[in-house]
Order: structure tokens, then sequence, then C-alpha cells
């Protein structure tokens, strides 16, 4: 995935933020939620980071290519960096970033949740 397909995929989930930070690393937001982390050096993939579920976690941070993500998984959050396409193709991160905007989404407060149009008013 290059850094173009990155953040057009990311952009394109509802209500999505982008902002650089924590030393140049392109992050996707929904709302105030975090659920895409992504380092690039000259547009190509270093790793992308994503949350995931407990069952998804505990899966991929076995698979060749994938390992708990650095300062998140750490502190016990199911989160997972994805190195290299080794076990999961382009098509499968795109299925996951998809993933992880839902649970950062489901995090928001109820309230917030529906001005945003993700639950019926």
């Amino acid at each position: 995935m290059t850094f173009d397909d990155y953040n057009a995929f990311c952009a394109a989930l509802p209500h999505a933020n982008h902002v650089v930070q924590w030393r140049g690393a392109h992050v996707w937001k929904v709302d105030t939620k975090v659920f895409a982390i992504g380092r690039f050096d000259a547009g190509a993939v270093e790793r992308i980071t994503f949350k995931c579920s407990r069952m998804s976690y505990d899966i991929l941070k076995e698979q060749p290519g994938c390992i708990p993500a650095p300062h998140l998984a750490s502190r016990g959050m199911p989160w997972i960096q994805r190195v290299t396409d080794e076990s999961m193709d382009d098509e499968g991160l795109r299925a996951y970033l998809a993933e992880s905007h839902r649970l950062a989404a489901a995090a928001l407060t109820k309230k917030r949740r529906r001005e945003l149009g993700f639950e019926p008013g």
C-alpha cells in the first residue's frame, strides 16, 4: 500500500480526520479516537498500525509481517503493526483498517455517535 493509497482509503471512511504527529506519523482518527497510524519513507510504506478485536490480535501477532504494536500492545491494547505484506495483502489491510475505524467510532460516547450519524437519533 502506498502513502497515497493509505491516506485515500482512510479519508473515505465516515468522519475520518488526519493529523501528522508523533515524529511524522500519519494518524487517522474518528473524531478524537485514533484508528490508524502510518509511517512512510519516500512514499513507500514502512509500517501501518491499527486497532483490532482481541481475537484478531491473538491471531495476527503470530503471523509473519505483523507484530504487536509498540507502545500500544505493551499497555494491553489490541493494536497490530503490519511491517510487511508477507501474510496480509493490501485488501486484507483495508478490511482491518475499516474494522479499526468501526471500533474507534464505537468507543465514542453515545451522544457523539448520534451527533456524527453513527447511531439513529
